[in-house]
C-alpha cells in the first residue's frame, strides 16, 4: 500500500515537472536574435525622439564666499538620460507581438491596436514573452550598454549592431557572417 502511494506521487511529481517544463519551452524565445532586433528597435525609437536637453546643473551649495559649488553635467553623458532610455523600455515592449511572414519566418512588430488582432490571446502572450525576454536582456548587457550610450557609442541606427551583436551575442553567427562577407568581397584595401 505505502509502494503504491510512493509510486503514484512520483507520478504525480513527474508530471508536475513536464508540465512545467513545457510551460517554460512555450513561454521562451525561439530566435533571441530576432527578439533582440525588437528590442533594438524600441531603443533606437527612443534615441531618435530624445529631444535636445540642458546641461544638468548640479550646483546646489554654496561656499563660504556664496558662490554655487558643484558640476555642471552634459545631458547625453549623463546616467539621467540613460535611466530615461532604458527605465520603461521592456514595458514598451508589451506593444509588441510575433506575426507570422510565411511558413517558417516570424518577425516581431509594434501593434497600433490590439482589436485588429485575430488570436489576440496568442499575441499577448508572446508580448508577455518579448517584455520578458527584454527585461534579462537588459540584466545582462545593462551596464555596459550605459556606458556605450554615455560614450556616444550608441547613435541611431546603430542600436542593433552595439546590442546584438557586441553585447549579448544573440546575434553574432549573423554578425560572423556579415564580417564572412565582407572579408570575400574585399580587394585588400583599405
Amino acid at each position: 500500500m505505502t509502494r503504491m502511494r510512493i509510486s503514484m506521487s512520483m507520478m504525480c511529481l513527474v508530471a508536475f515537472f513536464i508540465f512545467i517544463g513545457i510551460l517554460s519551452l512555450a513561454n521562451s524565445i525561439e530566435d533571441k536574435c530576432l527578439a533582440c532586433k525588437a528590442v533594438a528597435e524600441e531603443l533606437e525609437r527612443g534615441l531618435s525622439n530624445e529631444r535636445p536637453r540642458n546641461h544638468l546643473d548640479m550646483r546646489h551649495r554654496l561656499d563660504s564666499k556664496g558662490q554655487r559649488v558643484g558640476k555642471v553635467i552634459d545631458y547625453r553623458v549623463s546616467e539621467l538620460r540613460v535611466v530615461e532610455l532604458l527605465d520603461e523600455l521592456c514595458d514598451k515592449m508589451q506593444d509588441y507581438t510575433l506575426k507570422k511572414i510565411d511558413s517558417n519566418k516570424y518577425e516581431w512588430f509594434k501593434v497600433n491596436s490590439w482589436d485588429n488582432i485575430t488570436n489576440r490571446q496568442e499575441a499577448r502572450a508572446h508580448s508577455k514573452d518579448i517584455s520578458s525576454y527584454c527585461g534579462r536582456l537588459l540584466e545582462q548587457t545593462e551596464d555596459e550598454l550605459a556606458e556605450f550610450i554615455k560614450e556616444g557609442s550608441v547613435e541611431v541606427g546603430d542600436v542593433s549592431k552595439v546590442l546584438c551583436e557586441d553585447l549579448s551575442k544573440h546575434c553574432s553567427q549573423t554578425s560572423a557572417l556579415r564580417r564572412a562577407e565582407f572579408v570575400d568581397g574585399d580587394d585588400g584595401e583599405l
